[in-house]
C-alpha cells in the first residue's frame, strides 16, 4: 500500500511502542501454549498468537519502508520454552487478559494520535482482536470458575440526588462511614483481579530471575501488591462487602527462569505503568474522599516503583532508546 504521507513523529512513537509490547506478547505465549495442559486453553492462545504474528511483519514492513530501522523489541532469546511449568493451570489465561485490558487501552491511545489510513487501519484491527480475545478469555474463565462475578445488589427501585456535601466525607449526616456506591466498587474490584494475578506474576518472577538486583525488584514488587490486597480489602470490609476470592494459578517451585530478565522487567514496567494510567483515571470516580487519598497514596507507591523499574533497565542496558525528535 502506497502513501503520499511520511510516518509523523507521533505515529513512529506509537508504533515503536506497540512493536515492543507485541514482541513481548509473543514471547509469553510461546511459552504458555508450550506448557498448557489445557486443550481449550492452549488453543486460544495459539490462535490469538497466530492472528498477532503477521501484525509483527505488518509493522516491520512500515519501518523499512520509511528508511527506519526496526526496533529489536523481544525474540527468540527471550524465551525459554524448556523451562518447566512456573505458574499452575489458570494463571495463563488470566494473565493473558491482563495483557488484553493493557491493548484496549494502548489502542485507544495510539489511534488518537495516528493520522495515516494505514496506521489507523493497523490499530482498528489489533483493538478488533483484543476485543475478541478478552471476550473469549473471560469466558474461559468464568466457565472454569478461576475468575469470580462481582458481587450482586439490590436493584434501585427510585431515583434519588444526592443533596449533602458529607456524601464526599464518605460519612453520613450521623458521622457514620457511607457504604460504597457501585462505581467505586467497581474501581477497588479491578484493582483486586489487576493486582492479585500481578502478586503472582511478581512471585514467579522473584523466584526465578537470575540478576540479584532484578530478582530484588521483584520481590519488593510483591509485597507493594500484597499491600494494596489487605489496604482494599479493608475497605470492602468496612462496607460488609465480601472481598473477592484469589483467582487460580499459584506459582509452582520452579526456579528456572522461562523469560529473560530483560522480559520480566520490561513486562513489569508496562504493567506498572498500565496501573499509573488505570488508577489516574478512576480516581475521578472516587467521591469519597477517604477513598480518593488511599488510592492517591498507592498511585505514589506504584510510581516510585515503575521508576525505579525504568532506572534499572537502563542501568543493565537492556532498554532500546525510542527514536528522537531528530527534525
Amino acid at each position: 500500500m502506497s502513501n503520499k504521507y511520511k510516518m509523523s513523529s507521533t505515529e513512529l512513537g506509537a508504533l515503536w511502542m506497540t512493536y515492543h509490547k507485541k514482541t513481548m506478547i509473543l514471547r509469553i505465549l510461546e511459552y504458555f501454549i508450550e506448557k498448557a495442559d489445557d486443550e481449550e486453553a492452549k488453543n486460544l492462545m495459539s490462535g490469538l498468537w497466530e492472528q498477532l504474528h503477521p501484525k509483527i511483519i505488518e509493522m516491520e514492513s512500515m519501518f523499512i519502508n520509511e528508511g527506519a530501522v526496526p526496533p529489536k523489541g523481544f525474540t527468540k532469546v527471550d524465551v525459554n520454552l524448556e523451562a518447566p511449568k512456573l505458574w499452575e493451570n489458570g494463571f495463563d489465561i488470566m494473565f493473558s487478559r491482563i495483557l488484553k485490558e493493557i491493548s484496549t487501552g494502548m489502542y485507544a491511545l495510539h489511534l488518537t494520535i495516528s493520522y495515516r489510513e494505514d496506521i489507523i487501519k493497523l490499530y482498528k484491527q489489533l483493538t478488533e482482536i483484543t476485543e475478541n480475545y478478552y471476550d473469549k478469555f473471560t469466558q474461559y474463565l468464568l466457565g472454569k470458575s478461576i475468575l469470580s462475578r462481582p458481587n450482586y445488589v439490590n436493584m434501585p427501585s427510585s431515583i434519588d440526588f444526592i443533596s449533602d456535601k458529607q456524601y464526599m466525607k464518605g460519612s453520613t449526616i450521623l458521622g457514620q462511614k457511607r457504604l460504597l456506591n457501585t462505581i467505586e466498587f467497581g474501581v477497588l474490584y479491578r484493582g483486586f483481579e489487576s493486582n492479585i494475578t500481578g502478586m503472582q506474576l511478581m512471585k514467579g518472577f522473584a523466584q526465578c530471575a537470575k540478576d540479584k538486583d532484578v530478582q530484588k525488584y521483584f520481590s519488593k514488587g510483591l509485597e507493594l501488591s500484597k499491600e494494596i490486597i489487605l489496604e482494599n480489602e479493608g475497605i470492602l470490609i468496612e462496607s460488609n462487602i465480601q472481598p473477592p476470592s484469589t483467582p487460580g494459578g499459584t506459582v509452582t517451585s520452579s526456579t528456572i527462569a522461562p523469560f529473560s530478565d530483560r522480559l520480566m522487567l520490561f513486562c513489569n514496567y508496562l504493567l506498572g505503568s498500565f496501573s499509573l494510567g488505570g488508577q489516574g483515571f478512576s480516581a475521578t470516580f472516587l467521591w469519597r474522599n477517604d477513598l480518593i487519598t488511599k488510592i492517591g497514596v498507592q498511585a505514589k507507591d506504584i510510581f516510585e516503583y515503575t521508576r525505579e523499574g525504568a532506572a534499572l533497565l537502563m542501568s543493565k542496558g537492556w532498554i532500546e532508546e525510542p527514536p528522537k525528535m531528530d527534525l
